[in-house]
């Protein structure tokens, strides 16, 4: 646009020239007022055309850009399941209380017992599946071995452990005795309750009774375990078993020994004829 006005105005004036020349007569001051007007009517239509709108600044403002927001979907976290907790270590109740031992066997030796109501954690079992490596509930750095028979487990038990017991100690014989009443049937006599409570068995029996009253003394030696019921008979029994218990009856008083002070030695003995190891238990009791 800028660059055409020149010519168009160039043209203007030539054309204006060549009508005054052709107008001789026309009175000089008409043709300038014509060139005049011409001109100006030349310069206002090229102004008007060049001319450039101007927006003051500060009538317009800041301009505002005006878009469409764009949103990202965000991923939603999927919440972790949650998971009810449940006991993991597994732990051991009785519904009878049971002795816990140095290795899963009554050959071992006692070293605490679980009793009812009470739980330990379980941390092995044996090969056989019968007993279970625990706690020791009366120690509360030791383990003991428990018999299952009696024992309910909780939590995670199926993944424990084998654990190899220790090797069987030498059995070793023990038993207890008590008083176990006074009979008569043609003379006096008293019975004795015995429990082997060590790990052997039991052949023979050397029983003496001295009543320290009068001091008189019976004995008696015998392969059998005899025990008399009063004048009805009497019942016998070869051996006496890790555990088992028998009633085993005196050497016959010939007279009543009831209130006297009576002093029972029994030695019992792993083979006939008081032969094998032997061990002796003394009690002292009154009928």
């Amino acid at each position: 646009m800028r660059k055409s006005t020149p010519i168009l105005l160039s043209v203007t004036v030539l054309l204006i020239v060549s009508l005054a020349c052709a107008s001789p007569s026309a009175p000089t001051q008409d043709v300038n007022s014509i060139l005049g007007t011409a001109i100006m009517q030349t310069m206002v239509s090229a102004l008007t055309q060049t001319a450039q709108v101007v927006v003051p600044v500060d009538l317009m403002g800041t301009p505002t850009a005006t878009f469409t927001p764009s949103f990202t979907p965000t991923e939603t976290s999927t919440p972790s399941p949650v998971f009810t907790a449940t006991p993991f270590i597994p732990q051991v109740s009785v519904s009878v209380a049971t002795n816990c031992r140095v290795g899963p066997g009554k050959v071992y030796d006692r070293v605490g017992a679980l009793l009812v109501g009470q739980a330990a954690e379980v941390v092995g079992r044996d090969y056989t599946g019968n007993y279970w490596y625990i706690r020791n509930p009366n120690q509360s750095n030791g383990y003991c071995w428990l018999w299952g028979e009696y024992a309910t487990l909780t939590g995670n038990f199926a993944a424990l452990p084998m654990y190899t017991p220790p090797p069987t100690p030498t059995p070793m014989p023990a038993f207890e005795a008590d008083y176990g009443g006074l009979e008569t049937c043609a003379g006096w006599w008293v019975d004795l309750k015995l429990t082997n409570t060590g790990g052997i068995s039991f052949e023979s029996i050397s029983l003496t009774v001295r009543d320290t009253t009068t001091d008189i003394v019976v004995s008696m030696y015998s392969d059998v375990f005899n025990d008399i019921d009063g004048c009805t008979g009497s019942s016998t029994r070869d051996v006496l078993n890790p555990g088992a218990n028998r009633i085993v009856s005196s050497p016959v008083f010939a007279y009543d020994p009831s209130g006297h002070r009576l002093r029972a030695t029994i030695t019992l003995c792993s083979r006939d004829g008081q032969n094998g190891t032997c061990i002796t238990e003394s009690i002292k009791f009154t009928p």
